[in-house]
């Protein structure tokens, strides 16, 4: 074997998931055909969940300290156009500001990382050269898998270089693609995308327009506090803007109107129609330019098929909204990654991989879902006629406008249900309570221990959160003075080769938190199991090690 896992495609996906198998020493060559990490800015919010995976990495702060200046404000802004009338306005904190307050916080929003508005280049650039720094890993920009033949002891990919084309076979024990939405692999797979797909709205539903560019200006052209996503409401030009540096540079769509060809604009024309959202002229540049189509909700019907596994765009497709497809691609990344580990070590069957499919399919539906109501929310709320007018009924309506916008803002941008509270009930490798499900709303999280889903969050200090004591693979929390030993699951742990770490914890808000003395954490932060007592521990490291569904359990 050349090596352990063949990766295709390096955006968000493909990366982290060279990081978590790199981490462990499993060995790992990626191919992606674009020259290099993302030009365009892409995604431009990272969830709290991701900022936990970083921290458990150990590169949260390099993340935080990229994108915009630390004291510029990430909120989210609606205007008739952006030099004109504000119509409202959900005010969230700075770097800066997130960063000092996070101990603070409490109830749903209790975690170790708050969320960040930064763009995918700036994040793949930082996952890219740590995961070249692992041994093992090997990472090559401008090549292209054109082919890949799954067998009974491993995956031969073929790849092309681009610029020469030449090719390279490499045999690996598995292969992982998060190519894309277009993804060569899912297509050879013959694996069909379901869900919603080709929604006319008045936003968000349609070609949309994509520029990149540089306006230093804007700033001061809008007589407006800055923001870091800023929307246009009017009946001509409806658009989305993301802040990529803070100091004139953004990530600029539009929705293409009947008539309107943007492979037919010259880019003095794409230009007139960012200077239409802002209200006034500008000087800007373009930095590239291109289109995709909004009103996707879709997710493919298979995640794996023998040794080959997808992730991310490849396997779900969003409308952006409420920004769920890079973090949606990141959490997949995580999940995949200490399976395989586990698998190709032989700490666990490959029985074990099929727990992949049957935890993150349902979060992609769940996710793509979510996206949808969000995007239905503001892409259905139609400008009424009037509304730009410089009249008491002009006033009133933005008024009007207004509260919609500043409610619906709150509702996509203030989800810490969407992203702490997905859950694995039912998994073959969780040992699972029986619960009356609580309800899975966007904006509330209840943290509970209860076996499927993020281990309940607690800070100890300003700077130690409980997260930053757990083992990076398994972790036993051994709660209160009257703790157990658990010596047994220690032992069993051992016999059968899975990395645990032991933790003794006292403080009794964290036994509240865990409802049980003993509790079993997975690699990632995931709770498997809690109890009592370990007189269970051969079933209890069967089931979650996914023995229990290999034939020679």
């Amino acid at each position: 074997m050349d090596c352990d896992v063949g990766i295709v495609g390096g955006g968000p996906f493909g990366l982290m998931l060279a990081n978590e198998l790199g981490r462990r020493g499993v060995s790992a060559i990626l191919f992606d055909e674009k020259p290099s990490t993302a030009f365009n800015p892409q995604a431009n919010a990272t969830q709290a969940r991701t900022m936990e995976h970083y921290r458990r990495l150990g590169f949260a702060d390099e993340i935080r300290a990229l994108g915009m200046p630390e004291d510029f404000p990430t909120d989210i802004a609606y205007f008739t156009r952006y030099a004109t009338h504000e119509l409202a306005r959900f005010r969230l904190p700075s770097a800066r500001q997130a960063k000092s307050r996070i101990a603070s916080l409490g109830g749903s929003w209790s975690a170790a990382e708050m969320p960040h508005r930064v763009s995918q280049k700036f994040v793949e650039q930082v996952l890219r050269n740590h995961a070249e720094k692992l041994d093992g890993v090997s990472v090559h920009y401008g090549w292209k898998v054109v082919g890949f033949k799954d067998s009974a002891d491993g995956v031969a990919v073929e790849a092309e270089e681009i610029e020469t084309g030449s090719r390279r076979t490499i045999r690996c024990r598995y292969m992982a693609a998060g190519d894309g939405a277009r993804s060569f692999v899912r297509r050879r797979l013959g694996y069909r995308m379901g869900g919603e797909t080709g929604v006319v709205r008045d936003f968000f539903g349609g070609r949309m327009f994509a520029l990149y560019l540089r306006c230093p200006e804007f700033y001061a052209a809008s007589p407006f506090a800055p923001a870091w996503m800023n929307v246009t409401f009017n009946a001509q030009r409806r658009a989305f803007m993301a802040a990529v540096d803070g100091r004139g540079e953004f990530a600029f769509h539009t929705q293409l109107r009947d008539g309107e060809d943007a492979d037919a604009m010259s880019d003095d024309e794409a230009l007139e129609v960012f200077r239409s959202a802002v209200g006034r002229p500008v000087d800007a540049e373009i930095l590239s330019r291109g289109t995709w189509t909004a009103g996707h909700a879709l997710v493919a019907e298979r995640f794996a098929a023998g040794r080959v596994f997808l992730g991310g765009d490849a396997v779900h497709l969003f409308t952006p909204a409420g920004g769920l497809g890079y973090n949606t691609a990141i959490d997949d990344a995580v999940n995949l990654g200490w399976k395989l580990a586990a698998v190709v070590k032989g700490i666990s069957p490959p029985q074990l991989l099929d727990s992949y499919e049957i935890e993150r399919r349902p979060v992609a539906i769940r996710n793509t879902d979510f996206a949808r109501r969000f995007a239905e929310s503001l892409g259905n709320y139609k400008p009424q006629p009037g509304l730009e007018d410089d009249t008491d009924e002009g006033a009133r309506l933005r008024l009007e406008a207004g509260a919609y916008l500043g409610a619906h803002g709150r509702a996509e941008f203030n989800i810490p249900g969407v992203t702490f509270g997905a859950r694995y009930d039912g998994s073959p490798i969780i040992a699972s309570e029986a619960r009356e499900p609580a309800a899975d709303k966007p904006d509330v999280y209840t943290s509970t221990a209860s076996p499927g889903g993020r281990a309940p969050h607690f800070w100890f200090d300003e700077t130690t959160s409980l997260y930053d004591l757990f083992g990076f693979e398994w972790t036993l929390l051994r709660l209160g003075e009257a703790a157990p030993e658990a010596a047994g699951l220690i032992a069993e742990a051992e016999r059968r080769g899975i990395p645990l770490k032991v933790l003794d914890i006292d403080a009794p808000e964290v036994a509240v938190l865990y409802e049980a003395p003993l509790v079993l954490v997975r690699p990632d932060q995931i709770v498997a199991w809690r109890g009592a007592d370990d007189s269970e521990a051969r079933f209890i490291l069967e089931t979650v090690s996914g023995a229990a569904s290999s034939p020679a359990a």
